[in-house]
């Protein structure tokens, strides 16, 4: 790893050299904590993820609930976010929104309702002042484009002085309503052969990401590329493929970037994935930037050309990154193992 760096606003990608050894930064980002995906609280168990859950691990947690004896279910997760939040807190809130909201129409969940939370934040101060009226107008924006509800009280607070000089933080609940369980797609992929897509445009972009500032140590960086109108259209089309019954199985791209969605996509039933990069993007950034608007699907080989044609009639980019594996996993024609020897860090 590299010495650490505070980039701010002149940070640019081509500051960052391309890593020597994909090996090393698979492996060094394996141990962060951030990307793992046992949860010491929460997680005593070695068992897999079961399929019928739609926790993916990512950096959040995720509840389903029946509401009803007719079968209807409720959804919550909560996620949370520090970056940028002093600089510009209304795209870090909607950026925050987008992500939860993502996960949910992936799991096949409508999002409903959301409320928040802000940490560290001292209102009576201008700067504190400044990050809550920031987020509010996040907030709000969010809700009106993803159509949400929210708590009366949109934001609460949370502050004390004594634990400066730890950052301000924003932490969002989201509820959401499934009204057939046999909508849910869940995050881990199903079978050897089926294929592999990315929704979403490739993108040389590792602003806030795990790997900038775990592996490269870089602590200031831009947030990830963001547009909130692509992250609607995006889930617009996986709520008409999942109603289609094409996907087999939807991640968002998280924490970690695409290798670690893969990861997470491939562990529970020990599966592996063999992809071809693109060549128009840097590979750190293809693998491990965090660009918002980007969800990685499962499709059958014989739904492919159904898949195709309602992206391309929707107007929707998409990449085809390759297939399932046994367990092998692979990347632009190089073996990086097998899927049983990545468990132990991720």
């Amino acid at each position: 790893m590299s010495e650490v760096i505070q980039a701010g606003k002149s940070f640019t990608i081509d500051s960052i050299p391309e890593p020597e050894s994909l090996e090393d930064v698979i492996y060094s980002l394996m141990v962060n904590p951030n990307l793992s995906s046992i949860n010491y609280f929460n997680d005593f168990s070695e068992i897999n993820i079961l399929p019928d859950s739609i926790d993916d691990s990512d950096t959040d947690e995720s509840g389903l609930f029946d509401i009803d004896a007719d079968g209807n279910k409720i959804a919550m997760n909560t996620h949370a976010f520090h970056h940028h939040l002093q600089s510009d807190p209304q795209k870090a809130t909607e950026i925050l929104v987008s992500r939860a909201a993502r996960k949910m129409i992936c799991n096949g969940v409508q999002p409903i309702a959301i409320s928040a939370f802000l940490y560290h934040i001292n209102v009576a101060d201008p700067k504190g002042n400044f990050i809550a009226s920031g987020a509010k107008k996040g907030l709000e924006n969010a809700a009106v484009k993803f159509e949400l509800k929210i708590s009366n009280k949109k934001i609460r607070f949370d502050y004390f002085s004594e634990h400066d000089p730890v950052p301000p933080t924003i932490i969002i609940s989201m509820m959401g309503l499934i009204k057939d369980s046999a909508n849910i797609t869940t995050h881990s992929f199903k079978h050897k052969g089926n294929i592999i897509f990315m929704i979403g445009r490739t993108t040389d972009d590792v602003g806030s990401s795990e790997y900038l500032e775990f592996f490269h140590r870089i602590t200031d960086s831009p947030l990830p590329q963001f547009k909130i109108e692509d992250e609607i259209r995006i889930q617009q089309a996986i709520k008409k493929l999942n109603k289609l019954k094409l996907l087999e199985s939807a991640s968002p791209v998280g924490k970690g970037g695409l290798f670690f969605t893969l990861l997470r996509a491939a562990i529970p039933n020990e599966l592996g994935f063999d992809i071809t990069t693109a060549a128009e993007t840097r590979l750190d950034a293809f693998l491990f930037g965090e660009a918002m608007g980007r969800i990685l699907v499962e499709v059958k080989p014989d739904k492919e050309d159904n898949f195709v044609d309602t992206l391309t009639e929707m107007k929707v980019p998409f990449f085809t990154l390759g297939h399932i594996t046994k367990g092998e996993l692979r990347i632009d024609d190089k073996s990086y193992g097998f899927i049983d020897k990545m468990t132990v860090g991720v």
